[in-house]
């Protein structure tokens, strides 16, 4: 299927035709593709998500293997904050960010995969979670007031979304004036190979949807969000058995001695408000953080 042939609505459709059949695989699965979708690697076992055992409030069985990050462990998130995660899944970020707001605070996921919602539903019941509450919605168009978020978290799905600069302004719309946002997503430098770019599976796998790293952070700083902050960015690679199922050798060689690079990012921005808190923000370890020119974080 052509990413380029279908449209933004027949792209929704088939991602979430997919997250449902993926809400039924295992972690492990989930991990060792490319977020689910596209087959499992027999090289590698863990393509992109990150190792959330040691942080506090994790639930096992509500981790499939999605993730790209950790966007709760950098999001300060503070006791009786209100917290949404789009693209809640099983709850895996909700649960995190419940404990770090604790029984005064709410938490509330979105997801638009039916399976996913219930799959969450039936972890927060079984957990006792009573102010976390997960609902079907589209990203796109939030289920949700406006201002009434401290906080934002999403993890592994904006790259699925065609519209990406509508859920940057749905994120402003719900944040309060002053609170802020930590995502990790995947993001692009360079160009992908024309059969991974184009192959709907592949978008749904966080790759094909995925968008230059700079037009990323861009579309943050034009919806009006000030302290844009890259605040962890590694490098993603994806297997040659999983490569061969869309490139020839010939192109598999291009790519791999091309300058063209697949990169998981974690980034924060605050939305401007009186009532701007004052946020300390984790950033790389190894890497300047980024601010953009004009974002006032300069």
């Amino acid at each position: 299927m052509n990413t380029e042939t279908h449209s933004p609505e027949t792209l929704k459709a088939t991602v979430k035709a997919k997250y449902n059949e993926i809400s039924q695989q295992s972690a492990a699965f989930n991990a060792s593709s490319c977020c689910g979708a596209g087959g499992a690697s027999n090289e590698v076992y863990n393509i992109m998500t990150d190792d959330y055992s040691s942080i506090q409030g994790y639930q096992k069985d509500a981790d499939l293997g999605l993730g790209c990050g950790l966007p709760t462990q950098f999001a300060s998130i503070k006791e009786g904050d209100t917290v949404i995660d789009l693209g809640s899944g099983a709850g895996n970020d909700c649960f995190v960010a419940r404990h770090e707001t604790g029984s005064e605070g709410k938490v509330l996921g979105i997801d638009f995969a039916e399976s996913m919602i219930t799959k969450a539903r039936t972890n927060a019941e079984t957990l006792g979670f009573n102010n976390v509450e997960f609902r079907y919605g589209d990203i796109e168009e939030m289920p949700v007031s406006a201002n009434v978020a401290n906080v934002v978290v999403s993890n592994c799905v904006l790259n699925l979304v065609p519209d990406k600069q509508k859920v940057f302004s749905e994120i402003y719309r719900v944040l309060k004036p002053g609170g802020h946002f930590s995502i990790s997503d995947v993001v692009l430098m360079g160009d992908l190979p024309e059969a991974l770019r184009n192959d709907a599976e592949m978008y749904a796998g966080c790759v094909a949807g995925a968008i230059q790293k700079k037009t990323y952070l861009r579309f943050i700083k034009e919806c009006g969000f000030e302290n844009v902050t890259l605040q962890k960015e590694k490098p993603i690679t994806i297997p040659d058995d999983i490569l061969r199922r869309y490139l020839s050798e010939d192109e598999m060689v291009a790519f791999a001695e091309g300058s063209s690079g697949i990169f998981s990012i974690t980034v924060f921005a605050q939305k401007p408000g009186a009532a701007m808190r004052e946020v300390v923000t984790k950033s790389m370890e190894d890497t300047a953080s980024v601010c953009l020119p004009g974002s006032g974080c300069c």
